[in-house]
């Protein structure tokens, strides 16, 4: 493993925690961690209680282990979570903690293991977890997501160089992209989020009913928003507080939640997707009425069509969000494999479940309610490319006025 100094890892600790989750006096933290990460969590912990933590816990998990488990287990195993973690989960919910999630996942650690068996746990999973994944999409609890690198990561995004040149290069995108170079990365981060949320007032004043997009490798679609959509971007506020936190690190997005009924044409994505560490290629989605009616793809088709059969919701889309081309994740020309960074290099939908912030009020409803609203729900949320550097958005207004978004896979706005 290829060491990072230990001034960045200071700096990173101090971004996650002051601007990841903003961590209050007083609180708990919750790090859900790889065991290869270990130094980076030290730095965290050790922050955290500088600024006033009453207790931090850390989950360690080994992608190894859980390949191991696939391997071997059966199916019905994979069904039952035990009910040791469901109540731990319960736990965080009832205190409230303040939770972060570091990724470091390779790409192919799951090749060969068949799917079926990954979607089987994912969705016991997702149904056990509901309560604790309801409070994060919500922001009933701050959370945050960032990454650090490891050598099957770096090798699959640089597979020209050695070991350990590609994690210091990892290590160097991952710096670039969470703006670890400045002098003051809590300060530079402050003023990216002031910059993401003058785009999402914008789009919030136009008073949106329908977005179209278009480019030359097939994308050809249209998308309805609810009435009180709200586009969401960098910091975003907890419900119970109104402290506000930055859910993923690096991020370059603002996003709202469509109307659950009004997608469609067809989408093709713009990037291989990396999922349950098996990679799917050249996928497109053809939607009816907010449904997706047909799909494709040349490689990773049976992981796709696990996604899709997850439940009702999964074949409906709960997340649009707009990235400009030329973000700093894309400039590091680079295909990350891991949605955290490529969703940051690209304008993206996600099939499943939306955030019900993203409407207002939504944060207070019930699931009957943000189904009211128009948004979607499911056990499913995953983010799939489709930005391009020909990607042409138009806005129509309620008042039936048009104007663009984005001109040339950039914003116009």
């Amino acid at each position: 493993m290829v060491a990072m100094n230990k001034k960045i890892l200071k700096k990173y600790a101090e971004l996650v925690v002051k601007t990841g989750v903003n961590l209050q006096k007083k609180e708990t933290l919750v790090i859900s961690a790889p065991v290869n990460a270990a130094d980076l969590v030290e730095e965290i912990v050790l922050s955290a209680y500088k600024n006033g933590a009453s207790d931090v816990e850390v989950l360690w998990n080994d992608e190894i282990v859980s390949k191991y488990g696939f391997k071997y287990k059966t199916k019905k195993q994979l069904a039952v979570i035990p009910e040791w973690e469901k109540i731990q989960r319960e736990s965080f919910v009832e205190k409230k903690v303040a939770y972060m999630a570091i990724i470091s996942d390779d790409p192919e650690n799951f090749k060969g293991i068949n799917p079926e068996k990954t979607a089987i746990y994912r969705r016991a999973k997702n149904a056990a977890f509901s309560k604790f994944r309801d409070y994060t999409s919500s922001n009933k609890i701050r959370w945050s997501l960032f990454a650090y690198p490891n050598k099957k990561w770096a090798k699959k995004v640089y597979p020209d160089l050695s070991a350990n040149e590609a994690m210091k290069k990892l290590w160097q995108a991952i710096i670039d992209t969470a703006r670890l170079s400045a002098d003051d990365p809590v300060k530079a981060w402050e003023e990216h989020q002031n910059t993401l949320q003058s785009r999402c007032d914008k789009l919030n004043g136009a008073k949106i009913k329908k977005l179209y997009y278009k480019n030359s490798i097939g994308t050809d679609f249209s998308i309805g928003l609810p009435e009180n959509y709200l586009f969401c971007g960098g910091a975003e506020a907890g419900v119970f507080d109104g402290v506000m936190f930055a859910a993923n690190i690096p991020t370059e997005e603002v996003f709202s939640s469509p109307d659950r009924n009004s997608a469609n044409g067809k989408l093709v994505a713009a990037m291989p997707l990396c999922r349950n560490g098996q990679i799917i290629e050249n996928f497109w989605f053809e939607f009816k009425d907010g449904k997706i009616v047909d799909y494709g793809a040349e490689k990773g088709y049976d992981n796709l069509k696990s996604i899709i059969e997850t439940d009702e919701g999964s074949r409906y889309l709960g997340e649009v969000a707009l990235v400009g081309y030329n973000s700093p994740v894309r400039k590091q020309n680079t295909l990350f494999y891991e949605t955290l960074f490529d969703e940051n290099a690209s304008c993206h939908f996600a099939i499943g479940d939306s955030y019900p912030n993203c409407v207002k009020g939504g944060g207070d409803m019930d699931e009957n309610q943000i189904k009211a609203a128009g948004l979607n729900v499911s056990l499913e949320h995953v983010d799939f490319m489709v930005g391009t550097k020909d990607l042409s958005i138009k806005a129509e207004t309620e008042d039936g006025k048009i104007f663009d978004v984005f001109i040339g896979g950039d914003w116009a706005i």
